[in-house]
């Protein structure tokens, strides 16, 4: 019987695990460990509602004080893990206290990636918390050209952003169209053309060799065409890495992420969930998903099994993104490995739905501007329909 259960990470991953904890019957001690010293809050909203301004900061918090201390956890914001004795069961934080555990949920997110230059520089930012999108949206204001550094979620969000608010915009990236490892090549050239119809200078197939600066301050991005783009503001949105630093000797299994087994179990009284897991879903094999919905789902399945329940985790992934007036929404499985087909709707019109398939079967849904026909098609990949009878 389980007594003493530490959280590590206080976002959406950690907070949803505490609370399933309790609701699941849990009464023993609860603590749950932050880094940053803020309470829980929805990161979505950061590269849209938050930078555009329309939302204030309390809107994205999670729940309100009174719901948190209804959980009767211990809370210790600010300070990070640092170290981690599975063996012993103790976990160190950076101001050296030193936690003992009978279990353990790690939920510590990512951390973007960074170039390997020009950090030093201002006007260069990263995106990945409150404050990084506040500083963010006061150099928005502030600037006339953006140059935004890769071409993922993250990129094509914030293009968007900028774009709203009149600046001078050029995305970039060394591969061939955005997003067209989490879509494909059809999408890829479907969202290029959105983003220059809306005045983006899309500059893909071209990496980024320099920052070029002036006084300390970033005043452009060398590619590796050998032209330059001039910008007084840029925003570096090359990925994210598990934050797994922190595990580094503590003999857990570190892969792209914690590796976990299909109940999220990394060790013995030790789960893990959200963007810094890996795990083995039962059916279509490992994987680590950055999604806000996967964090949800998947600290649920591991409170629930860390106190027993031992319950597969194999959800059909929900993710989405919103870029000017456009909703994209995918089930299941996406991406450039796949076959894909549009069979509702025509991007002419700008609404459309189409499924992914992989040999004979669909694997993924996608819709643009069609939410309801994305739940309908979610069935196909729950049930993974035949290929020939979905698309024809």
């Amino acid at each position: 019987m389980l007594s003493q259960i530490v959280v590590v990470g206080a976002s959406a991953a950690g907070l949803t695990a505490a609370e399933a904890l309790r609701r699941e019957g849990y009464a023993g001690e609860l603590t749950i460990v932050g880094e940053e010293a803020r309470s829980p809050y929805d990161r979505p909203p950061l590269s849209k509602q938050i930078l555009r301004g329309v939302w204030d900061e309390e809107r994205i918090v999670l729940r309100s004080d009174d719901l948190l201390a209804d959980l009767d956890a211990t809370w210790i914001l600010g300070t990070a893990a640092v170290a981690l004795d599975p063996l012993a069961r103790k976990l160190t934080l950076a101001d050296g206290r030193i936690l003992g555990y009978d279990g353990l949920v790690i939920a510590t997110g990512a951390t973007p990636r960074r170039l390997p230059f020009g950090h030093d520089l201002a006007g260069v930012h990263l995106l990945r918390t409150l404050d990084d999108t506040l500083a963010l949206r006061d150099g928005l204001r502030a600037a006339r050209s953006v140059a935004i550094v890769g071409a993922g979620f993250l990129g094509a969000e914030v293009a968007a952003v900028a774009r709203e608010l009149a600046l001078s915009v050029t995305m970039i990236d060394p591969l061939p169209a955005p997003m067209i490892r989490q879509f494909g090549p059809e999408m890829g050239g479907l969202l290029t053309q959105l983003h220059e119809s809306q005045g983006v200078d899309v500059r893909c197939g071209a990496g980024v060799t320099a920052l070029a600066g002036e006084d300390d301050r970033v005043a452009g991005v060398e590619l590796s065409d050998g032209s330059t783009v001039g910008a007084d503001l840029v925003l570096v949105a090359v990925g994210a890495t598990p934050a797994t630093e922190w595990l580094v000797g503590s003999g857990l299994v570190v892969g792209d992420g914690i590796e976990c087994d299909q109940y999220c179990f990394a060790a013995p009284g030790v789960v893990a969930a959200g963007d810094v897991a890996s795990w083995e879903h039962p059916g279509i094999g490992r994987r680590r998903l950055e999604h806000r919905m996967n964090a949800t789902e998947q600290a649920t399945a591991a409170a629930k099994n860390l106190l027993g329940q031992g319950i597969a985790f194999e959800p059909v992934p929900y993710f989405w993104t919103d870029q000017y007036d456009v909703k994209i929404q995918v089930y299941g499985r996406s991406g450039e490995d796949l076959d894909f087909r549009i069979v509702a709707g025509d991007p002419v019109e700008g609404r459309f739905a189409a499924v992914y398939g992989d040999g004979d079967r669909v694997v993924g849904a996608l819709a643009w501007n069609l939410p309801r026909q994305a739940r309908l098609l979610r069935q196909h990949v729950v049930e993974g329909t035949d290929w020939s009878s979905a698309t024809s």
